[in-house]
């Protein structure tokens, strides 16, 4: 298979159109959990319930198509080779945890992908709703007409006084989980962030890596959500979360402007430093790869590299994973083997937006 081929097989179709303040928030999303009254949890739940679990909610949603998401697809977890869940986990459709779960785990997509609803993960549900760039009110609306549609499917665990019930009590009330994907290199360069990361988490907002809990912060790309959503509606807490990513946007704008002012010359040299290594290396390891695309995209969008799209961020942040990395190879690869194969695709990336160009 072609790499032009591979890269539009493998990019979700949401991923390629653009979106408000694309150049800072890469993507926002809005998740969802739900549990359906007349089951148990899934972490008590038997093998038999779970497996009904999934019958239930597949053969409620055959019955009526919800026009905003149109048709859906189910994969079944334990029919997934390991590399496919890994990929899956690499665009954001499906959670680790997920991805780890070996009984009766399911997730619904969408054909566009922008939308997946993951089963039996730590609640019945996880109604997952994904845009480009800074789109969190559409996110809200979306989401909740999909919430709706179930609803009038299925039976939620709901409580008058607590809200919707889950399996984890930081998630009872609302069960809402807005974020977004930022991506913050000049208030990195700068040194701001480590002001500025434990402020937000003081207005009861968390900060956390690429992908979710638990990970690490690579490529200066950081994931701002809501910790609380007990309390407060779900439109307050989306506005909340979209006041604070509008200060981090304002702020790393000024960062960009500070060192396009101050340290212009020393910025053009670490970018086209950045881009040199990635258009010639013949070996990369991952948390270098991901740290040099992270130059290469603040100089795009600086005007200091031109001719190349800044997608490319967003495409080879997934690309050069390493389930995608042996999707592509179609074999099982060590580490060594995956440095190379991910330096030669970055350059034929590379490569490939110049004769576009040209």
């Amino acid at each position: 298979m072609s790499l032009q081929r591979f890269i539009s097989e493998a990019i979700s179709p949401w991923m390629k159109e653009s979106g408000s303040e694309s150049e800072i928030v890469l993507s926002s999303r809005i998740r969802l959990a739900r549990n359906l009254k007349q089951f148990k949890f899934p972490l008590l739940a038997s093998t038999e319930e779970s497996h009904a679990i999934v019958k239930h909610v597949e053969q409620a949603l055959q019955e009526k198509e919800n026009e905003k998401i149109g048709p859906v697809e189910l994969l079944l977890m334990d029919e997934l080779r390991v590399n496919e869940k890994r990929v899956l986990v690499e665009k954001h459709l499906i959670s680790p945890n997920l991805a780890e779960q070996s009984k009766c785990g399911a997730v619904l997509l969408s054909e566009d992908e922008s939308v997946s609803i993951m089963l039996n993960e730590e609640d019945h549900l996880r109604i997952q709703c994904l845009f480009p760039g800074f789109q969190l009110l559409k996110g809200l609306e979306t989401a909740s007409s999909i919430d709706d549609w179930l609803e009038g499917q299925l039976t939620y665990a709901f409580d008058e006084t607590h809200g919707y019930l889950t399996s984890c009590p930081t998630n009872v009330g609302t069960g809402l989980r807005a974020s977004v994907m930022m991506h913050l290199p000049a208030l990195a360069m700068t040194q701001q962030l480590n002001r500025i990361l434990p402020a937000i988490n003081q207005l009861g907002l968390v900060v956390r890596g690429i992908y979710g809990e638990g990970s690490e912060a690579l490529g200066n790309l950081f994931q701002v959500s809501n910790q609380l959503t007990l309390g407060k509606s779900e439109k307050d807490i989306v506005e909340d979360l979209r006041g604070v990513v509008l200060q981090l946007i304002h702020q790393e704008k000024s960062a960009r402007q500070y060192l396009m002012e101050n340290s212009k010359l020393q910025l053009e040299d670490r970018v086209y430093r950045s881009y040199g290594i990635l258009s010639n290396s013949r070996i990369i390891e991952s948390k270098e790869a991901t740290q040099r695309l992270s130059d290469v995209r603040l100089g795009i969008d600086l005007g200091l590299i031109e001719g190349i799209s800044g997608n490319i961020l967003n495409e080879l942040m997934i690309l050069t994973q390493p389930g995608f990395l042996q999707q592509f190879a179609g074999d099982v690869l060590n580490a060594d083997q995956r440095d190379e194969r991910r330096a030669a695709l970055i350059r034929e990336r590379l490569l490939l937006e110049e004769k576009t160009d040209n």
